[in-house]
This record gives C-alpha cells, sequence and structure tokens, in this order.
C-alpha cells in the first residue's frame, strides 16, 4: 500500500517557490546570488495597513472564530473595491475570501470541476494552475502561444481546442509569467466565445492595477455581463499592496458556486487569519496610491530590463505590457554552447546560470513554454542591473 496518495503523489513542486528557496538558501551559505524567482514586489506593506493588523490583536473578538467566508465588512470592502477598480457590481455573499490567492484557484478548481472535464489552459500559465486540474480528476488542455503572437490566446486557437468535455477556461491578464495585457476588444471576443459555448471563464486579475504605456486592463465580465454567470473572478492583495506573505485572496462568483466553495473551506481552513482580515480591509478601503508608487518603480525597471536582455545575442523579448516579469525566448542561446557546455533546455540553462553566474531565474518549462525563463523585475534597480549583466557575460562565453 502507497504511504503517499497516488493524487498528492501527482503533483509536481512549486518551480517559482524552489527557485527562490536554493537562491536564498546560497545566499545564507555565503554567496553572493542575486534573485529573479520571486513573484513578489520588493516593498514593504504600507504602513496604515500594518497599523491596522496592530489594532485587530487588541481586539478581543479577533482572537475568535469567525465566519468561513470572510469578515462581514471584508467582503462588503471587496465587493466595493471591485464596483471601484473594475467596474464589476457585486454582492457581498458573492465573494469568498480565501488564503491567499492561490487558495482561491484551487477553491475555484475543486468547486467547478469533476473527473473527465476538460480546462483550458493557454501557455505560458502560471505554474500552480494544473495541479488543482489534475487533483479534481480534470485534464488540464494547454494552448500554446509564443513571444511572436504576444503570448495572446486567439478564440480559434480556444475553438480548435473545444470538446464536448469543455468545462472551463482559465484566462491572466495581465498576465504572470508572460506580461501580456489582453487589448479590451481581445478580452471581449474571448468572453462572447466563452458564453456562446456556455464555457465557465476562471479570470485571474490579481495583476489588475500593474499596466505600462497604453495597455489597459479590463474585466472580463463587465465587457461580457451574459457571461457573469459562469464566471468566477480571482483576485487578491498580495501585489497591489505588497502583502504575499499576509495571504488574503478572494473568489468573486454566483452565489451558487460560493456556496459551495464556502462549504469546502469550512472543513478545510474555516475562517482565514482575522488579522490578515483586518489588515486586507485596511488595504481595499483605502487608497491607491501605494501601488502608484510600486508601479513607476517597475515601469522604470521594466525598460531597463527589455533593454539589457534585447543586447543578449540568441535572446528575444518582448517589452511586459503588465505584472512584473519578463519572459524571454532563450532558444537562440540553446542553438550553441554556454560556457563551453551544451545546454538543450531552459531547465538546464538556468541551472548552469544559477551555478556559474550566481542568478536565479525560473525555466519555461514550469510554464509550459520550454525554451523561455521568467525573469522577476520586482528587485532593486542594482542588482536587477548586476544580474542581468552576469547572465549576458556568461552567455557570450
Amino acid at each position: 500500500m502507497r504511504r503517499v496518495s497516488e493524487a498528492v503523489s501527482a503533483i509536481a513542486p512549486s518551480a517559482t517557490l524552489a527557485v527562490d528557496a536554493k537562491a536564498k538558501a546560497l545566499k545564507a551559505a555565503g554567496e553572493d546570488v542575486i534573485g529573479f524567482g520571486a513573484g513578489e514586489p520588493d516593498f514593504p506593506t504600507p504602513a496604515h495597513i500594518v497599523e491596522a493588523a496592530v489594532e485587530a490583536c487588541h481586539d478581543p473578538l479577533m482572537h475568535k472564530y469567525s465566519p468561513a467566508a470572510g469578515l462581514p465588512a471584508l467582503r462588503q470592502a471587496i465587493a466595493e473595491k471591485t464596483t471601484r477598480d473594475s467596474g464589476y457590481e457585486v454582492r457581498p455573499d458573492q465573494v469568498l475570501v480565501t488564503n491567499g490567492g492561490k487558495h482561491a484557484v484551487y477553491a475555484s478548481i475543486l468547486t467547478l470541476v469533476d473527473r473527465g472535464d476538460e480546462v483550458l489552459l493557454p501557455a505560458p500559465y502560471w505554474t500552480t494552475y494544473p495541479e488543482p486540474i489534475r487533483l479534481a480528476g480534470g485534464v488540464p488542455v494547454v494552448v500554446p502561444t509564443d513571444v511572436t503572437s504576444g503570448f495572446r490566446v486567439t478564440v480559434d486557437q480556444l475553438e480548435a481546442a473545444r470538446t464536448p468535455r469543455t468545462k472551463a477556461l482559465i484566462f491572466v491578464s495581465p498576465s504572470n509569467p508572460s506580461g501580456a495585457v489582453y487589448p479590451p476588444a481581445e478580452v471581449e471576443a474571448i468572453g462572447r466565445w466563452a458564453a456562446e459555448h456556455d464555457v465557465w471563464v476562471l479570470t485571474d486579475e490579481i495583476y489588475e492595477h500593474l499596466t505600462y504605456d497604453d495597455s489597459t486592463f479590463v474585466s472580463m465580465p463587465v465587457v461580457v455581463p451574459e457571461l457573469a454567470d459562469r464566471c468566477v473572478v480571482l483576485n487578491g492583495v498580495a501585489k497591489t499592496y505588497a502583502m504575499t506573505g499576509w495571504r488574503v485572496g478572494w473568489m468573486i462568483g454566483p452565489a451558487d458556486v460560493i456556496d459551495g466553495a464556502t462549504n469546502l473551506q469550512s472543513h478545510s481552513t474555516s475562517n482565514v487569519s482575522n488579522v490578515a482580515q483586518r489588515a486586507a480591509l485596511a488595504a481595499v478601503s483605502g487608497s491607491l496610491d501605494a501601488v502608484g508608487e510600486m508601479r513607476s518603480a517597475f515601469d522604470r525597471r521594466r525598460k531597463l530590463m527589455h533593454q539589457l536582455l534585447s543586447g543578449i545575442d540568441g535572446v528575444e523579448t518582448m517589452l511586459p505590457q503588465g505584472a512584473f516579469y519578463a519572459y524571454p525566448s532563450f532558444e537562440g542561446v540553446l542553438a550553441r554552447p554556454v560556457a563551453g557546455r551544451k545546454v538543450a533546455t531552459t531547465l538546464e540553462l538556468c541551472e548552469l546560470i544559477l551555478e556559474e553566474a550566481k542568478v536565479a531565474i525560473v525555466p519555461g518549462e514550469a510554464f509550459g513554454t520550454p525554451g523561455y525563463a521568467r525573469l522577476s523585475f520586482a528587485l532593486g534597480d542594482d542588482d536587477l542591473g548586476e544580474g542581468v549583466r552576469r547572465i549576458a557575460d556568461l552567455l557570450a562565453k
């Protein structure tokens, strides 16, 4: 009899967390490592949010269990924030507060997907998405994109991948890992295709406030209102408010889906930490001044990273339109020896870069697109410049 279940044994480790952990371990051992792996802002959580958490610690009501779906005041505030920021009008009973955005992904998929259901997954995709699909007994159906298409999937591609077993589409804009942002017309076209064919859409909006130049975020159920009854919106405080460690996310959907997911959560985690919820309440109820400051820094860094990566022979990269990641193609590099060694995959290339240049980046294999790699530009300007220069020097050998 197996000691670990078949379902859990099949879950792949988080590549992004693994790279970040390896980089931190090397740093702890005294190595001068620069890490581009973690998807988190390098800014502290704004002071007023931290102060709200401190106040919550002294509130005896926060020392007790609270409703599994979330503090009523927070659910109300999330509903109001959603209307304010995206124009999507929802009720508090359509909101479930989860233990981070990753938990919202799991709760949504486990609530919607049955064994044998197919879920369309445009690649490159965030490394976590396939795992809960498989855990639910579903089948991830990868729909590939690349740098030449701007990493955006088309309606024709989705229609070609659709079968009678297609249950849902996972849609992300702005995108992790590619930095792509879908124009409003493309968001609407995909939403109307999904509505026409009764395909559920799980739209991850956690990078909604991080767009650059003339790229704009639009929420799919806003431009396609008829999709609302078959749409789940995923979001959280992690990226917008520099709160990755606070672990507060949410899902917004039809009331019956939220009821089902709440029942699931009541038996898995109960309520999210009340202190973190009160911090999240201060975040979503407050101004967006802090994210404006972060976006300005990210904008500067993305241009620098694009400039530096574009100067490396064999590397092709798109100027990121949103989020805080660059996603260059290294296929031209794989065609030649690197530092006297032949590397056949970006997995091997990333291992070599960490070993020789002491720079941690995440291989495209983790995101369903071998030949690419993800570099976060949510780190200091000096480290960003030094890290990419180290990569360039290594690849020139």
